[in-house]
């Protein structure tokens, strides 16, 4: 390499060998390419800054070793595309045109920093993720998936993984499960976002959601275009009277275990609340996020089993496997099947073929099953266990809704409010809790008692235990 100390363009020769000698040793076709690519980089992250004179073809040629057209023709290319400047007889310089930042990849990812324990709900064990049969089934399905199934798939899913599915969840969930009016979709938000353009594209602009409810519902729809009406529940369901009073057509429910409240709509309810759908001719949404999580009886089957034509019926693998996967379905009544279908074909073309594969195997081999009798047990052992640490460290607390879902709403007894000084003090101790007027899409209110919404399913029973004896730490402190 030409010596920096005796060469005045030897720091310019020094950079650009050190960043082009990797390139150099590329494959003989591939290396012209490669030291462009390498050329181009070096300036876009500044290791060549701008106006830094390059060296001459000649002298950079014989450093690298490697021919001079090699070189000549990345300068010539760069020079092109505005990274590189170059005047007869003024040498080849670093341009000013590139304005790019380095690359930054930042985590958006939902997180809890700086807790000793989070009772957030809507989390569940990503420890219990089947990791081994999942590989399995990946491996059996790499090794007999069709060549032409790697193609575009059916923008509903793959018919193998939709009949899979319609069989378990007819099965398992009491639903009319049609392979044909099935949708393969990432997760219930896809679903829920599909729902809410086709319901504006038919000139619906308004659909109610329970209140308390799940907040992401509310702002779906909205960036659907469609407004979220909040309509009360009492303790049956959905109260009928606003719902009638409301104008809306449409209303997305929780009828299994309603989040947060944790009741389960009375038979009643359910016809009644089918009923008022066929007097306006709309559509009932069900969201049966954690529908198979029962723990003192078997789970109660789906609204959509009563009336397939006037319920969409929606769920995914989230709690049950990983939200990461972005996997569910989506049951469309008729009438708004093929509207659905072709705005999930100009969203994204289909969901991934290979995944559909990998967790139709899952399903026919019944390692689903298994999954969720796992799950079962082991959040039906945390729920026990919050319940205990509650009546040992708080007691008179009452815990409502039915023994079923990721969560439990926990009612403290007076002493412990106002609620706003219980969640300062818990935030303190590096405890992250929320409570029932957060989730209420009219906005919290401050209210005298504490009631809690208190996520188990991610913690561990001695993580429990641990989190709740921090909670009663910070009251006793306070």
């Amino acid at each position: 390499m030409t010596s920096s100390g005796t060469n005045p363009g030897g720091d310019a020769v020094s950079a650009a060998w050190e960043v082009l000698l990797p390139a150099a040793s590329a494959p003989p076709r591939a290396r012209g390419r490669t030291l462009q690519a390498a050329l181009r980089e070096a300036v876009r992250s500044g290791r060549l800054a701008q106006g830094t004179r390059l060296p001459s073809s000649r002298d950079l040629a014989a450093d690298l070793g490697v021919s001079r057209g090699l070189i000549t023709e990345a300068y010539e290319q760069l020079t092109a595309e505005g990274y590189l400047r170059s005047g007869r007889g003024a040498g080849t310089w670093v341009g000013g045109a590139v304005r790019a930042a380095p690359p930054r990849a930042r985590d958006l990812a939902p997180r809890s920093p700086g807790t000793r324990a989070d009772f957030v709900a809507g989390t569940p064990d990503l420890s219990l993720f089947p990791r081994a049969a999942w590989a399995a089934a990946q491996r059996g399905v790499l090794a007999e998936l069709p060549h032409h199934e790697l193609g575009y798939p059916d923008p509903r899913g793959l018919p193998r993984l939709r009949t899979a599915l319609a069989a378990l969840l007819a099965r398992r969930r009491g639903v009319v499960a049609d392979p044909e009016r099935l949708v393969v979709v990432s997760g219930v938000a896809q679903a829920t976002a599909l729902l809410g353009l086709v319901l504006h594209a038919r000139g619906i602009d308004a659909v109610g959601v329970e209140d308390p409810g799940s907040p992401q519902h509310s702002a779906l729809y909205a960036a659907s275009g469609v407004t979220a009406v909040p309509l009360p529940l009492d303790e049956e369901g959905l109260a009928l009277g606003p719902l009638q009073a409301s104008g809306v057509r449409s209303v997305v429910t929780t009828p299994a275990h309603q989040f947060p409240t944790g009741i389960a709509y009375s038979a009643r309810r359910r016809t009644r609340l089918l009923d008022w759908a066929r007097s306006v001719d709309g559509f009932v949404l069900e969201d049966d996020y954690d529908g198979d999580f029962r723990y003192d009886r078997a789970p109660v089957g789906a609204l959509q089993g009563l009336d397939p034509q006037r319920v969409a019926y929606t769920g995914s693998v989230s709690k049950s496997l990983a939200p990461g996967l972005r996997l569910g379905w989506l049951l469309v009544p008729e009438a708004l099947a093929d509207e659905v279908v072709e705005r999930k074909r100009t969203l994204d073309l289909g969901h991934p073929a290979l995944d559909q594969a990998l967790f139709a195997r899952f399903v026919e081999r019944g390692d689903y099953d298994r999954q969720l009798r796992r799950c079962q047990r082991a959040y039906r052992d945390r729920r026990d266990a919050l319940v205990a640490a509650l009546g040992e460290h708080f007691p008179g607390t009452r815990v409502t809704g039915i023994a079923a879902g990721l969560h439990v709403i926990a009612a403290l007894p007076g002493r412990y409010g106002p609620e706003a000084g219980f969640v300062e003090r818990a935030s303190a101790a590096g405890v992250a809790v929320r409570t029932l007027p957060e989730y209420s899409h009219a906005g919290s209110t401050a209210v005298p008692e504490v009631r809690l919404v208190l996520g188990y399913a991610h913690l561990s029973p001695a993580r429990i235990r641990e989190g709740v004896r921090l909670l009663a730490g910070a009251e006793r402190a306070g």
